[in-house]
């Protein structure tokens, strides 16, 4: 009884956690696709594509984290994904800004940022079946870009400051 209980749980995680990478990869596809009038496009549709790929990949295969093409990719990206933030951050910090949706450059530390802590969070998640506190937090960080969006698309006048080019791709 108690193993067909652990079993059914460890199904229930194992498809939560796909779940949460197709969610994910869907945001990083609006994300990417977004990105279509920034004047340096090409620059963030790969930042925000790739990690639409990787997810992709584990929604179909959660054991590809395994492979080595894959922790190669994600750890590129996370690496210059990290050397991006950390210059950004520091240039919000240095300049003392405080409403960091309000600035281009604060968005982009955002998403990098979230691109970051979600790949890392994937890593060796196909080794061995995830567990309630990866999946718990799968499940938060998915569920934020998805309302933080929202919430700024109904608030418009939060975004009455942006630049053209971030309020006409949706």
């Amino acid at each position: 009884m108690g193993e067909v209980c652990r079993d059914s749980r460890s199904r229930v995680l194992s498809v939560s956690w796909r779940v949460c990478n197709l969610f994910m990869c869907l945001f990083f596809c609006l994300a990417t696709y977004v990105q279509i009038n920034d004047p340096d496009a090409g620059v963030w549709m790969v930042g925000y594509g790739v990690p639409a790929l990787l997810c992709a990949l584990i929604t179909l295969n959660p054991h590809v984290t395994e492979t080595l093409v894959w922790r190669r990719v994600a750890d590129l990206h996370v690496m210059v994904s990290c050397a991006v933030v950390s210059m950004l951050g520091w240039r919000l910090h240095a300049e003392g800004v405080t409403e960091i949706f309000q600035r281009e450059e604060g968005r982009e530390f955002s998403g990098l940022l979230l691109t970051t802590v979600w790949l890392l969070m994937c890593r060796h998640s196909g080794r061995s079946p995830v567990g309630t506190l990866r999946v718990s937090t799968a499940v938060a960080i998915t569920v934020f870009p998805f309302v933080a969006w929202l919430y700024y698309y109904i608030n418009r006048e939060l975004t009455s400051n942006w630049p053209s080019h971030c309020k006409t791709a949706i």
